[in-house]
């Protein structure tokens, strides 16, 4: 089921989400400030390749002050952006029945990509 969904996934929109991402982290790469939210944009952008079947989880040393302060950073220059984004797709596909396992993978895409830092896929 989860391979069926994944090629669901990227036929419809996953790919071209996936795509964004990896453009988004590799031009956050190019300068050295942006390399720690770039490598977060990697990881969002694996997520939402295929999303099924994978969750997120909080790393056992992802609670340390330094992830905060980039989690903090990460929520005021676009993270909330990009987390009410999928909020928002989520609640739109949750309105049909068929859309309803997309709108959880929204769901899932929000959570990390509202707090990032210490989390892996």
């Amino acid at each position: 089921m989860n391979c069926l969904g994944n090629l669901l996934w990227i036929i419809f929109g996953g790919l071209a989400v996936a795509v964004e991402y990896f453009i988004a982290g590799i031009s956050l790469c190019l300068t050295i400030i942006g390399i720690p939210f770039g490598v977060q944009m990697f990881k969002l952008g694996l997520l939402s390749l295929v999303p099924f079947g994978q969750r997120a989880v909080t790393r056992p040393n992802g609670t340390g002050c330094i992830y905060s302060i980039f989690n903090i950073l990460w929520m005021f220059t676009g993270g909330l952006v990009i987390a009410l984004t999928h909020l928002f797709f989520g609640l739109v596909l949750c309105v049909t029945i068929i859309g309803i396992p997309f709108g959880l993978q929204h769901f899932k895409l929000m959570q990390l990509a509202f707090w990032p830092f210490g989390k892996d896929v």
